[in-house]
């Protein structure tokens, strides 16, 4: 199931209203500022009906009408529309002006405005009527115009809010969505924060930049962060304690396993006793392996006190221990050692280094050779130790890499831990760990190469 999208859910709950929002705001704009411009359209009607209605006379002849003709000319003269007039006396009789302009028959009393629409000779027009004094009678005046100017109006207002709707839309379209990405850029920086950090890393969230609506759920993931990383540090701090209070016991039980190999005893008991050294000795690098795993952890977590360090005089101090050991397990040890400065932790770099050439003496059997170097590669400091053993098959190469994983095919009583420590300080070191194939190739087997390349110190 596709997981709800916020930039969908804000754009939606601020388009949608603005959709049914614009084009009623656009309907109340256009009726709003139509109307008084129709108004004043029937004022000026109104205005031309007065003026007719100062010619209404009324005397003891009756009631008559005078108006020249220049007047009138002037009065049905306009730009746009044709004016037309009707002025009736008391019985409803025309007495000058437009027939067509009396109907229908109005009753208004004096003074009395009345603005309708009606058609006069085929055409839609405008009329404004007024009840008019005449001596003791009341007539009336109205003249009708022609609508042309009102629904030119009516056109261009409609035309001026459609533009006004649609540039009002354009512009919301654009800065809606706009809106909505910058306002979740807190949000991503925060994404993009916890993306780039390693599983190691537990530093609170910075809310240098964050808004007060994000800071509920920044301290939230800080707590959590700070939850987690006392969670691990007390379980480093067990794995550390367990591992060195076991170191003691171990190193005297392996002391005494092997003291009681060598003194005298009864030839039952000699595959019993070396059971015992062996376990003993399997016991007490488990304790070493493990105290290194807890040290590696701790320190990635931390900045590295870092020194400068030469992998060749690293590889140095490591000949003078494995070559017995070597030696003892009948496998062909060769160092070839050049510099290569790096900058590093030399207890974690020490142990980094006795894990492969462990592994390597382990697992690559009798009559191998295995070869320590150290040499720049084109500027990278790089530490590699091959073997001609039966190697890891690739499938099988990232696994290892993880703890108390071994290959496959693997034999021996191993931990699964060597290259786990390995790969956690190579990444405490920022460097780039690569198994492949080693020397071994081609010839009965594949070997193993464990390749590190340092940053340049």
């Amino acid at each position: 199931m596709t997981p709800p999208s916020l930039r969908r859910s804000l754009l939606l709950w601020l388009l949608c209203p603005l959709l049914l929002v614009m084009p009623a705001t656009a309907v109340l704009q256009y009726q709003l500022t139509l109307a008084p411009a129709l108004k004043a359209f029937d004022r000026a009607l109104g205005d031309t009906v007065i003026s007719i209605a100062n010619f209404v006379q009324a005397g003891p002849e009756g009631v008559h009408f005078d108006m020249n003709a220049q007047t009138e000319r002037s009065i049905r003269t306009d730009q746009t529309d044709a004016i037309s007039y009707a002025v009736l006396g008391p019985q409803g009789e025309l007495l000058a002006g437009d027939p067509p302009v009396a109907e229908p028959p109005l009753t208004l009393a004096a003074h009395e405005w009345r603005f309708y629409d009606a058609q006069v000779f085929d055409q839609p027009v405008r009329v404004g009527a007024r009840g008019v004094p005449c001596g003791v009678a009341l007539c009336q005046v109205r003249v009708a115009q022609t609508r042309s100017a009102r629904d030119r109006l009516r056109t261009d207002m409609l035309t001026a809010s459609a533009i006004g709707l649609a540039l009002l839309a354009a512009v919301t379209a654009l800065a809606v969505p706009l809106a909505t990405a910058r306002g979740l850029r807190p949000l991503q920086r925060l994404s993009a924060q916890l993306g780039a950090r390693s599983l190691n890393d537990l530093r609170p969230l910075t809310t240098a930049d964050v808004p007060r609506e994000t800071l509920p759920v920044v301290d939230a993931v800080n707590h959590l962060l700070a939850r987690v990383h006392a969670g691990s540090a007390a379980q480093q701090a067990f794995l550390s304690d367990a591992a060195h209070q076991l170191r003691t016991p171990l190193a005297s039980l392996r002391t005494e396993a092997e003291l009681a190999v060598l003194l005298p005893h009864s030839p039952e008991l000699t595959l019993g006793l070396s059971r015992i050294n062996d376990a003993a000795a399997r016991a007490a690098r488990l304790a070493s392996q493990l105290l290194s795993l807890a040290r590696s952890d701790a320190t990635a977590r931390a900045v590295l006190p870092m020194a400068p360090l030469d992998l060749r005089s690293l590889g140095a101090e490591a000949a003078g221990e494995w070559v017995p050991r070597a030696l003892a397990a009948g496998i062909d040890l060769g160092f070839e050692l050049q510099t290569a400065l790096v900058s590093g932790q030399p207890v974690l770099l020490r142990e980094l280094l006795a894990n492969q050439l462990h592994n390597a003496l382990t697992y690559a059997g009798p009559g191998a050779q295995v070869t320590l170097r150290t040499f720049n590669d084109g500027g990278t400091p790089t530490l590699v130790v091959e073997d001609t053993g039966p190697g890891i098959p690739a499938e099988d190469r990232a696994r290892v890499l993880q703890r108390f994983q071994r290959g496959a095919q693997a034999s021996g009583d191993g931990s699964g831990l060597g290259l786990a420590i390995v790969s956690d300080i190579a990444q405490a070191h920022g460097a780039a760990l690569a198994l492949r194939d080693g020397a071994g190739a081609g010839a009965g087997g594949r070997g193993l190469a464990v390749w590190l390349r340092f940053p340049a110190a």
